[in-house]
């Protein structure tokens, strides 16, 4: 890294809290290493309350730009200039490219969490899935899957200020693609186990299974879990959440965030810099283990 840092290394962020377990950092430091690219990429612990003042130091400092996560994915659009047509559509941001001062914010969680199926060997086009959380990532999936020819989706959540946003994201998946969509109370676990029974995929899009809820999963009954169900987690640290090993333990197929977070930095990478990352470099360093 010190070989590489100059006067003239553009620096690229990552606000999010917790964030001190992100591999992001090795990901595109890792990255820029192996094409020559003069970038340095660090974390910062923001969270909503400084979100403000990290967003304006992008522009005071000249970053490059910033990947945003939680919880900050749906309250930073209240501090940029533009948004791609998809974070307009999600209504959250992932990453942000600095031109010249102009704040853009784009969403590639999506688009990752779709590519991390595939390279699992998992398909579910024109099949159902079950889906827990209704934040930031939670909505690109959804959106995306729908987009994407998923047929069928099942949203759980709390009756939290989230809640209200995961109205508006079956709304639009129903009035603007093929994908039938309805929402539930997390509450109902009778409900919540009917649409797993009747599901590809069951997805956990929250926060629960990483610090400071590692031990913590959204199904608590593994008897809801079928073993030609796959199980999924955005949760990559650790590689293993408590429901993935319920899963496990009833013979499901599983798919941690690992894959996730490799592609939508992916799709970051190409936004700053215009190049594509050596993905199959950089899977050989994350998945190595």
């Amino acid at each position: 890294m010190t070989e590489r840092l100059s006067g003239h290394t553009e620096l690229i962020g990552l606000m999010a809290t917790p964030i001190r377990h992100s591999l992001s950092p090795t990901m595109h430091n890792e990255a820029f290493a192996k094409l020559g690219l003069d970038y340095a990429y660090l974390a910062f612990e923001v969270g909503n309350e400084q979100l403000e003042d990290g967003i304006k130091a992008i522009r005071a400092l000249g970053m490059r730009g910033s990947n945003i996560s939680m919880p900050n994915k749906q309250v930073v659009l209240n501090y940029l200039d533009k948004l791609s047509p998809a974070a307009e559509m999600v209504g959250a941001v992932n990453t942000i490219v600095n031109d010249d001062g102009v704040l853009t914010g784009h969403i590639t969680d999506g688009t990752g969490y779709m590519s991390g199926l595939k390279q699992a060997n998992v398909d579910i086009i024109g099949k159902k899935m079950t889906i827990c959380g209704a934040g930031g990532a939670a909505t690109a999936i959804c959106i995306q899957a729908a987009i994407d020819g998923v047929k069928e989706l099942a949203i759980f959540n709390r009756q939290d200020e989230f809640f209200k946003n995961a109205e508006r994201t079956v709304a639009m998946i129903n009035e603007k693609t093929d994908c039938q969509a309805t929402l539930y109370d997390l509450a109902d676990q009778d409900s919540l186990r009917l649409e797993i029974a009747s599901s590809a995929i069951f997805t956990n899009a929250t926060g629960v299974g990483m610090k400071p809820l590692q031990d913590q999963s959204l199904i608590t009954d593994p008897t809801m879990l079928r073993s030609d169900l796959v199980v999924a987690d955005v949760v990559y640290v650790p590689s293993e959440t408590k429901l993935l090993t319920l899963a496990k333990e009833q013979g499901c197929q599983t798919v941690n965030g690992l894959g996730m977070m490799l592609w939508q930095g992916a799709a970051a990478f190409e936004l700053w810099t215009g190049k594509e990352m050596p993905v199959e470099y950089i899977r050989e360093l994350l998945f190595k283990n």
